[in-house]
Protein backbone atom coordinates (compact mmCIF):
# COMPACT_ATOMS: atom_id res chain seq x y z
CA UNK A 1 0.00 0.00 0.00
CA UNK A 2 3.04 2.45 1.15
CA UNK A 3 4.19 1.51 -2.48
CA UNK A 4 1.10 2.42 -4.30
CA UNK A 5 0.24 5.93 -2.48
CA UNK A 6 4.24 7.02 -3.08
CA UNK A 7 3.39 6.32 -6.62
CA UNK A 8 0.64 7.65 -6.72
CA UNK A 9 1.91 10.93 -5.26
CA UNK A 10 5.11 10.88 -7.49
CA UNK A 11 2.70 10.53 -10.55
CA UNK A 12 0.86 13.42 -9.61
CA UNK A 13 3.88 15.25 -8.94
CA UNK A 14 5.17 14.65 -12.48
CA UNK A 15 1.61 15.52 -13.78
CA UNK A 16 1.50 18.78 -12.03
CA UNK A 17 5.01 19.59 -13.39
CA UNK A 18 4.13 18.18 -16.66
CA UNK A 19 1.19 21.13 -16.56
CA UNK A 20 3.44 23.50 -15.21
CA UNK A 21 6.06 22.99 -17.53
CA UNK A 22 3.82 23.54 -20.65
CA UNK A 23 1.20 26.30 -19.46
CA UNK A 24 1.35 29.22 -22.59
CA UNK A 25 1.92 31.76 -19.71
CA UNK A 26 4.99 29.71 -18.05
CA UNK A 27 6.51 28.12 -20.84
CA UNK A 28 9.32 30.07 -22.77
CA UNK A 29 8.17 29.97 -26.67
CA UNK A 30 11.57 29.06 -28.50
CA UNK A 31 9.64 28.07 -31.51
CA UNK A 32 7.21 31.26 -31.00
CA UNK A 33 3.07 31.53 -30.10
CA UNK A 34 0.46 33.20 -31.81
CA UNK A 35 -2.12 35.05 -29.73
CA UNK A 36 -5.99 36.07 -30.78
CA UNK A 37 -7.11 39.99 -29.46
CA UNK A 38 -8.01 39.46 -26.37
CA UNK A 39 -5.37 36.79 -25.14
CA UNK A 40 -2.56 37.28 -23.30
CA UNK A 41 -2.17 38.44 -19.51
CA UNK A 42 -4.89 41.08 -19.10
CA UNK A 43 -4.24 43.77 -16.27
CA UNK A 44 -7.28 46.04 -15.72
CA UNK A 45 -6.18 49.67 -14.59
CA UNK A 46 -9.23 52.49 -13.68
CA UNK A 47 -8.33 54.39 -16.32
CA UNK A 48 -8.76 50.70 -18.96
CA UNK A 49 -6.45 47.81 -19.22
CA UNK A 50 -3.21 46.63 -20.73
CA UNK A 51 -2.84 43.12 -22.06
CA UNK A 52 1.03 41.74 -21.94
CA UNK A 53 1.63 39.50 -24.99
CA UNK A 54 5.72 39.15 -25.23
CA UNK A 55 7.24 39.07 -22.20
CA UNK A 56 10.73 37.14 -20.99
CA UNK A 57 8.27 34.87 -19.21
CA UNK A 58 6.82 33.79 -22.58
CA UNK A 59 10.37 33.24 -24.32
CA UNK A 60 11.65 36.95 -25.73
CA UNK A 61 14.48 37.71 -24.09
CA UNK A 62 14.92 41.17 -25.21
CA UNK A 63 11.52 42.90 -25.74
CA UNK A 64 8.02 43.10 -24.14
CA UNK A 65 4.98 44.23 -26.08
CA UNK A 66 1.34 44.36 -25.20
CA UNK A 67 -1.99 46.54 -25.94
CA UNK A 68 -3.27 48.89 -23.65
CA UNK A 69 -7.05 50.44 -23.66
CA UNK A 70 -7.56 53.73 -22.29
CA UNK A 71 -11.20 54.52 -21.12
CA UNK A 72 -12.56 57.97 -22.31
CA UNK A 73 -10.82 60.82 -21.24
CA UNK A 74 -7.79 58.62 -19.74
CA UNK A 75 -4.29 58.84 -20.65
CA UNK A 76 -1.36 58.33 -20.37
CA UNK A 77 0.86 60.68 -17.93
CA UNK A 78 4.25 61.74 -19.02
CA UNK A 79 6.86 60.14 -18.10
CA UNK A 80 10.25 58.76 -19.46
CA UNK A 81 12.44 55.42 -19.11
CA UNK A 82 15.93 55.72 -18.30
CA UNK A 83 16.77 52.49 -19.70
CA UNK A 84 14.59 51.23 -22.79
CA UNK A 85 13.46 52.57 -26.14
CA UNK A 86 9.51 52.06 -26.86
CA UNK A 87 7.24 52.25 -29.94
CA UNK A 88 3.51 53.19 -29.68
CA UNK A 89 0.84 52.34 -32.35
CA UNK A 90 -1.98 53.89 -32.49
CA UNK A 91 -4.60 51.37 -33.65
CA UNK A 92 -8.17 53.05 -32.72
CA UNK A 93 -9.45 56.32 -32.00
CA UNK A 94 -7.76 60.21 -31.53
CA UNK A 95 -5.44 61.80 -29.00
CA UNK A 96 -2.38 63.54 -28.56
CA UNK A 97 1.42 62.24 -28.38
CA UNK A 98 3.49 63.95 -25.59
CA UNK A 99 7.22 63.77 -26.74
CA UNK A 100 9.59 66.17 -25.07
CA UNK A 101 8.21 69.55 -25.84
CA UNK A 102 6.01 68.44 -28.98
CA UNK A 103 2.47 67.59 -28.88
CA UNK A 104 1.56 66.15 -32.09
CA UNK A 105 -2.24 64.86 -32.49
CA UNK A 106 -2.44 60.97 -33.10
CA UNK A 107 -4.69 58.57 -34.65
CA UNK A 108 -5.13 55.43 -35.78
CA UNK A 109 -2.01 54.20 -38.07
CA UNK A 110 0.15 56.54 -36.05
CA UNK A 111 3.54 55.20 -34.73
CA UNK A 112 5.31 57.29 -31.90
CA UNK A 113 9.19 56.04 -31.20
CA UNK A 114 10.03 57.25 -27.83
CA UNK A 115 13.93 57.05 -27.57
CA UNK A 116 15.17 56.13 -23.84
CA UNK A 117 15.44 58.90 -21.49
CA UNK A 118 12.61 60.98 -23.85
CA UNK A 119 9.47 62.35 -21.90
CA UNK A 120 6.30 61.20 -23.86
CA UNK A 121 2.85 60.38 -23.14
CA UNK A 122 -0.72 60.18 -24.71
CA UNK A 123 -3.13 62.89 -23.95
CA UNK A 124 -6.81 61.85 -24.45
CA UNK A 125 -9.08 64.22 -26.66
CA UNK A 126 -12.57 62.76 -25.44
CA UNK A 127 -12.81 58.81 -27.17
CA UNK A 128 -11.43 55.74 -26.03
CA UNK A 129 -7.92 54.55 -27.11
CA UNK A 130 -6.40 51.40 -27.88
CA UNK A 131 -2.56 51.34 -28.85
CA UNK A 132 0.42 48.95 -29.14
CA UNK A 133 3.27 49.37 -27.17
CA UNK A 134 6.61 47.50 -27.57
CA UNK A 135 9.74 48.11 -25.20
CA UNK A 136 13.69 46.85 -25.36
CA UNK A 137 14.18 45.79 -23.16
CA UNK A 138 11.70 44.77 -21.56
CA UNK A 139 10.27 45.96 -17.63
CA UNK A 140 7.77 48.45 -18.66
CA UNK A 141 5.50 44.72 -18.28
CA UNK A 142 6.75 44.51 -14.61
CA UNK A 143 5.64 47.96 -13.95
CA UNK A 144 1.98 46.71 -15.56
CA UNK A 145 1.72 43.80 -13.23
CA UNK A 146 2.91 45.87 -10.26
CA UNK A 147 0.06 48.31 -10.81
CA UNK A 148 -2.62 46.24 -12.45
CA UNK A 149 -5.67 43.95 -11.28
CA UNK A 150 -6.19 40.52 -12.96
CA UNK A 151 -9.24 39.49 -14.09
CA UNK A 152 -11.36 39.34 -10.65
CA UNK A 153 -9.19 41.27 -7.95
CA UNK A 154 -9.91 44.81 -7.03
CA UNK A 155 -8.47 47.01 -8.74
CA UNK A 156 -5.89 48.87 -7.26
CA UNK A 157 -5.99 52.85 -6.18
CA UNK A 158 -2.59 54.23 -6.20
CA UNK A 159 -2.14 56.98 -4.91
CA UNK A 160 0.77 59.74 -7.06
CA UNK A 161 3.35 58.99 -4.43
CA UNK A 162 3.18 55.26 -4.30
CA UNK A 163 2.76 55.24 -8.29
CA UNK A 164 6.42 57.48 -8.67
CA UNK A 165 7.44 54.96 -6.05
CA UNK A 166 6.75 51.83 -7.94
CA UNK A 167 7.92 53.49 -11.14
CA UNK A 168 11.27 54.14 -10.11
CA UNK A 169 11.48 50.31 -9.38
CA UNK A 170 10.62 49.72 -13.05
CA UNK A 171 13.05 52.23 -14.29
CA UNK A 172 9.90 55.03 -15.11
CA UNK A 173 10.15 58.54 -13.66
CA UNK A 174 6.71 60.46 -13.95
CA UNK A 175 7.01 64.19 -14.34
CA UNK A 176 5.71 66.26 -11.43
CA UNK A 177 2.38 67.65 -11.34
Amino acid sequence: MRRRTWMLRAGFAVAVLAAWRWAPAQQPAAGGYVLGPEEGEVLRRPNGRVIVKVDPRRGAKGMALGTQDLIVGAGIGVHRHEGADEVLRIEQGHGRAVLGDRRVEVGPGTTVFVPRGTWHGVENTGEALHLVWVVTPPGLEGFFRAIGAAPGEPLKQLTPARMAEIGRQHGTTFQGP
